[in-house]
C-alpha cells in the first residue's frame, strides 16, 4: 500500500511538493470560482483551467478527465484533472466512485508518486472523506506515494482510521 503524507491546503503545500511525478485535481461541474487546492493550481497556471472551463472543452461533469502540463510553474509535470459531478449532490459513494476512477487512472498512467485533496461537499463528513480515500483509492493506486492536501479535520479523522 502507499505511503501517505499530509500537506497543508495552499501555495505553500503546493511549494512543498517534491519528487511528486503528478496532481490530481477533482472539479466539479458547479464548482465556479474554483476551490481549494484546484483554485491555487489555477491561480499558479494564471487561470488555464479557468480558461479550459469557460470554453467547455472540459466541464467538471463525472467521468470527464483533463490532462495539462504544469509549464514549470510546479515541481510536479503533470496535472490529471477529475470531473465529480455535482458537488452539491456528492455523496460517499459518488466520491468513492470518483477516488477509485482516479486511482486506476493514474495507476494506468505509471504515476508513481501523486500529490490530491479529497474532494468535499455539503453531505460529506470529514470521516466519510477519510474513509473513502482510505477504502477506494488507496487500495487502487499502484504507486509508492501519495502526498494528501488536508485540512486539520481531515487529518484528525484519517489518524483516527489507522489500526
Amino acid at each position: 500500500m502507499s505511503q501517505t503524507t499530509t500537506l497543508d491546503v495552499g501555495l505553500e503545500g503546493l511549494d512543498a511538493l517534491a519528487g511528486v511525478d503528478a496532481l490530481c485535481l477533482f472539479v466539479a461541474e458547479d464548482d465556479r470560482p474554483l476551490p481549494s487546492t484546484a483554485g491555487y493550481v489555477d491561480w499558479r497556471l494564471c487561470g488555464v483551467l479557468s480558461r479550459v472551463l469557460q470554453g467547455g472543452f472540459f466541464t467538471g461533469v463525472k467521468d470527464d478527465w483533463l490532462l495539462l502540463p504544469s509549464d514549470g510553474k510546479f515541481s510536479v509535470p503533470r496535472i490529471f484533472v477529475v470531473g465529480l459531478g455535482s458537488r452539491k449532490r456528492l455523496d460517499a459513494a459518488a466520491l468513492g466512485e470518483a477516488l477509485a476512477g482516479a486511482a486506476k487512472v493514474l495507476s494506468r498512467a505509471k504515476v508513481e508518486s501523486v500529490a490530491l485533496e479529497v474532494p468535499g461537499g455539503a453531505g460529506l463528513s470529514d470521516p466519510a472523506r477519510a474513509e473513502a480515500y482510505q477504502k477506494q483509492f488507496l487500495p487502487a493506486f499502484k504507486g509508492a506515494r501519495v502526498s494528501l492536501f488536508a485540512d486539520k479535520g481531515l487529518v484528525g479523522s484519517l489518524s483516527s482510521r489507522k489500526g
